[in-house]
């Protein structure tokens, strides 16, 4: 018996959801989301440490060459990526560790960490999706459609996951995201 945490890699198109699920799921302290670090500037409310790690481009470059993360990218000229002290501390404490991240993430870390357990949150339907990112009222037609395309896209990596949860009633999500911890904690590990 093991008291070490899990590592859990959670990804979900944009408008599934998964902001709202990981609120849910996060109440129990036996699950803590991982922040990532970042060379972008702090936007007006964000904290270091507790939004995202602030980070310089040169002190997230030593990280690199020193094999400090998990997993990183570069996204609109910014680094952003996964620190690994900031997960195996978790996890050799006994807390299991969220990693909420996009599918390309999610497959640099399959081959890195293939003990993870990968849950995808999909849609309904892409018609819902659809219809939930209109309903934000935060982007343009022409960005809701983008997002759409990547989001049909994104649904393509589901089968590369351990699990698929589809997100259509709030409350039946987060039970099958709790059902597949269980079942997880149950599996007989083979040797």
């Amino acid at each position: 018996m093991t008291n070490k945490g899990r590592l859990i890699v959670f990804s979900a198109p944009s408008g599934c959801g998964k902001g709202t699920m990981l609120a849910e799921i996060l109440k129990d302290k036996n699950f803590y989301c991982s922040i990532s670090a970042t060379t972008r500037s702090p936007r007006r409310n964000e904290v270091d440490g507790v939004n995202y790690y602030f980070l310089t481009k040169e002190d997230f470059e030593q990280k690199i060459n020193n094999n400090e993360f998990l997993e990183y990218a570069c996204y609109c000229d910014n680094y952003y990526g996964t620190l690994v002290s900031e997960v195996d501390d978790k996890l050799n404490a006994g807390i299991n560790v969220i990693l909420e991240i996009e599918v390309q993430g999610a497959m640099k870390i399959r081959k890195l960490r293939p003990d993870a357990l990968f849950i995808f949150i999909s849609p309904p339907s892409v018609d819902e999706l659809r219809r939930r990112l209109k309903k934000r009222g935060t982007e343009s037609a022409e960005i809701v459609e983008k997002r759409v395309a990547q989001a049909e896209k994104e649904l393509t990596f589901a089968s590369e996951y351990d699990y698929n949860i589809v997100n259509a009633e709030l409350e039946n999500a987060i039970s099958d995201f709790f059902a597949v911890i269980r079942a997880e904690q149950l599996k007989i590990q083979k040797n």
